[in-house]
């Protein structure tokens, strides 16, 4: 019986630490429930990885920097429209201010209008015709005849104003007055510089006046045939002047 009973303390004994050997593995597994908990932190790791798209945000503006240039080397050409007048094709014309130097002779040089004749003055050449000539041909007479006081001149001519390329809008159109003249300009152009016809106006009876040696011409234009392609053969020439009744 003494046996029995140290067997089944034995027993009793093994039960209680088997018991107690299972209680510490539930304990154990708090921390494997405290492992995922660390698994939150990396779920806050897209939170910081937000800005990574906010990078290409400032990489947008780099990209809007290579555009900048790009309108300041567009309005280059548009300088380059308004340069100097060409003196190999340029015609001057009555009233037009040009400016005259002879190197080395101050007296000699200035700037001198076109007189409405298309005649200009100067000292030692006397009156020289202007109108009609290139710069670089008015240049070459006006050395020619300082040939006569000095050796070998040096004439440059450079045109200041143009304000012998204009034609004259009358009557009924927006804006009436004059309008500088374009190589090729068209009547029908000339009608759109002037901001077109007024509603009172008469397209079939416009008419262009232009003197030729001293006379004067009416040159009929009808403004619909022109809307159709049809310029009847009128190119507009410095001084015209286009009369809409």
């Amino acid at each position: 019986m003494k046996e029995f009973c140290k067997k089944l303390s034995v027993m009793l004994v093994a039960v209680s630490a088997a018991c107690m050997a299972q209680a510490p593995k539930t304990t154990a597994a708090p921390p494997a429930s405290t492992q995922p908990a660390s698994t939150q932190p990396a779920s806050t790791q897209p939170l910081t990885s937000s800005p990574v798209p906010a990078e290409p945000a400032t990489a947008s503006p780099e990209s809007t920097t290579p555009v900048a240039p790009v309108p300041d080397i567009q309005p280059a050409p548009s300088s380059n429209r308004g340069g100097p007048i060409d003196p190999e094709r340029y015609v001057i014309g009555a009233e037009d201010s040009i400016q005259i130097t002879v190197w080395k002779e101050p007296t000699l040089s200035g700037t001198i209008p076109v007189r409405p004749d298309g005649m200009i003055s100067m000292v030692l050449v006397g009156d020289l015709r202007a109108a009609g000539l290139t710069p670089m041909a008015l240049s070459a007479d006006i050395s020619q005849k300082l040939k006569k006081y000095m050796q070998d001149p040096i004439v440059t001519v450079v045109v200041l104003g143009v304000n012998s390329q204009r034609i004259f809008m009358v009557g009924e159109v927006n804006r009436v007055g004059p309008l500088m003249l374009t190589p090729g300009m068209t009547p029908l152009q000339a009608f759109v510089s002037a901001g077109g016809l007024s509603q009172f106006a008469n397209s079939k009876h416009i008419y262009i006046l232009r003197t030729v040696d001293g006379k004067q011409q009416k040159i009929p234009f009808n403004y619909k045939l022109a809307l159709k392609g049809d310029m009847q053969g009128v190119t507009l020439i410095p001084g015209d002047t286009i009369v809409v009744p």
